[in-house]
């Protein structure tokens, strides 16, 4: 049986119990920084990709304010002009930045709650053994879990990916001046949103696995 150095055994005897709860004040101050984190980092990529999903709703309003498109040419689809649609596609495409900002923001807050977990196996087992007490905060380093599609962070992600599809189906249809067929038209939007699915579903188990930030 291997046997703790000396030294090592006096280093440790002479950690006291305040020590160890002044660890867990430093465990409840990060992990509620982590918390604030994520949900500011979430809140700035939602209104990023508002922001630029409106575009092309101001530049029509903008254009026919100005009279440089006809209001009523607004209405069908087949007066629609094409740079509208190109506008439509290309703000789509830039939608894309901030869902795939969103998944990697909510991957490395997981990654560092995991790390913040192993942190707390520091103390807990010494908290519980001398105050007979231990915070009610998790210790499993696999938690939590990267890939939560069922969660308020999860839905945010899938709620982009469905608005990017729309806007990407939309402009590429009214580019290619296709007549919109709706059955086509929503199967096209759901085979886009299915494709950003993909991505958060791959690069979130690639996260899974590692557990450290």
């Amino acid at each position: 049986m291997r046997k703790t150095p000396p030294r090592m055994a006096t280093e440790d005897e002479q950690l006291e119990t305040s020590h160890f709860l002044h660890l867990a004040a430093v465990d409840f101050t990060g992990i509620y920084a982590v918390h604030l984190a994520a949900k500011d980092e979430r809140l700035k990529m939602t209104r990023l990709a508002m922001s630029l999903l409106s575009a092309p709703f101001a530049a029509a309003i903008a254009l026919a304010s100005t009279k440089v498109v006809d209001p009523a040419s607004l209405t069908s689809w087949q007066t629609v002009p094409w740079y509208l649609f190109a506008l439509v596609a290309a703000f789509g495409v830039l939608g894309v930045l901030p869902f795939l900002r969103m998944i990697e923001a909510v991957d490395a807050h997981a990654r560092t709650a995991r790390a913040l977990n192993n942190f707390r196996l520091l103390y807990t087992g010494r908290l519980k053994q001398d105050l007979d007490w231990s915070p009610n905060l998790p210790t499993n380093p696999q938690f939590p879990e990267t890939y939560a599609p069922l969660t308020w962070p999860g839905i945010n992600v899938m709620m982009l990916a469905v608005a990017n599809s729309a806007y990407l189906t939309v402009g590429v249809t009214g580019l290619a001046r296709q007549s919109p067929n709706l059955s086509l038209l929503l199967i096209s939007i759901l085979m886009v949103a299915l494709l950003h699915y993909s991505v958060y579903y791959v690069r979130c188990n690639i996260s899974r696995r590692r557990r450290y930030p």
